[in-house]
């Protein structure tokens, strides 16, 4: 079967290997979608903290299930399935305490693991949802919707709340028509206006601000000099995340979904004084997952618009460099298995 690896920073294979062997506890999977995220992204550039190479990249995945034993699940062959890509320990302490998205000894496909940029991949059946009711791109933007759910859901967010998206790309889109389905008023920031556009007609945000243009005094003004109950990150930026306090108010939440390899840096006087929660926000867990199907079956989230671009699995090895450049203005690449 045909496969992609990354071998090195900058450097994708295309090759071919032996179809993989499920077990009694596992299914055979038919890779049909892949999603490029920004983990895939910044290991193909060097810059994922968690990365060790060669690897097989690819989380965000709709498949096809070939076989599988186990009936207890009530999955079955033909069965499309949505995967959980956190392969958890289910014993360490914060498994037990049901959050098997921060487990200690975790392993995320196309990360700790090879992922599904292969025709086929075995995968624990724990860890599959059926979702035959759903088109395959919309399985394949389940994964990154959940990053966002499970970010929402650790900063309590609820009906009426105001809350700032740094950040429009695909997780930051998530988070922004999400919050909106909750029924929060939503301001996004990012310093590519088609994106602030996008955000705004596309996804719902109510207010859109670049940072280059004095987005605090506007974002005081809007809000009547209350600014956000809760401020998202999205971005990864060192910058980005150091200054979202800003748009905080007192008592509010700062909540770190997207990741920088290396060391922030924050003015205590200023975090204190605002009793600032300052949330790490990883991976999702299944009830975030389920939440995102509820919102896709709804036909609530704008999957076209999110969906910017199909191409099939072999131009990726070419494709690649140009989809992680800075100026690509995608927010969700679909590679296409079939």
């Amino acid at each position: 079967m045909k496969y992609i690896s990354c071998e090195n920073p900058n450097q994708l294979a295309l090759g071919n290997k032996d179809k993989p062997v499920h077990t009694a506890a596992s299914a055979l999977l038919k890779v049909n979608r892949v999603g490029i995220c920004g983990t895939d992204l910044h290991a193909f550039k060097g810059n994922q903290p968690y990365f060790v190479y060669p690897r097989v990249l690819g989380h965000e995945l709709a498949t096809t299930v070939i076989d599988i034993d186990d009936t207890a699940s009530g999955i079955k062959k033909g069965d499309q399935v949505v995967i959980i890509p956190y392969m958890n320990c289910e014993e360490c302490a914060a498994c037990t305490a049901g959050k098997s998205n921060c487990c200690q000894r975790m392993k995320v496909m196309g990360v700790h693991t090879d992922g599904g940029m292969q025709e086929y991949i075995t995968v624990p059946n724990r860890l599959l949802l059926r979702a035959n009711d759903m088109t395959l791109d919309e399985i394949a933007i389940v994964e990154p919707l959940a990053i966002g759910a499970h970010a929402l859901r650790r900063a309590q967010t609820k009906r009426g709340d105001l809350v700032v998206v740094m950040g429009c790309g695909p997780i930051g889109m998530g988070i922004i028509q999400l919050a909106k389905y909750i029924g929060a008023t939503v301001i996004a920031l990012d310093v590519n206006n088609e994106r602030l556009q996008k955000a705004r007609k596309s996804f719902g945000a109510d207010f859109v601000l670049n940072p280059t243009e004095s987005p605090f005094d506007q974002l005081k003004e809007f809000t009547k000099g209350e600014l956000a109950h809760t401020v998202f990150d999205a971005t990864g930026n060192k910058l980005a995340m150091q200054s979202g306090t800003d748009y905080m108010r007192h008592g509010g939440n700062l909540v770190l979904v997207g990741l920088f390899k290396g060391e922030l840096a924050f003015h205590h006087p200023t975090i204190h004084a605002k009793e600032t929660s300052l949330l790490c926000c990883r991976n999702a867990t299944p009830e975030d997952f389920m939440f995102v199907m509820k919102v896709l079956r709804e036909k609530k989230f704008n999957a076209e618009a999110y969906i910017t671009k199909r191409e099939n699995y072999t131009a990726i090895p070419t494709a690649f460099n140009t989809w992680a450049s800075p100026e690509s203005n995608e927010i969700k690449i679909l590679t296409v298995w079939d």
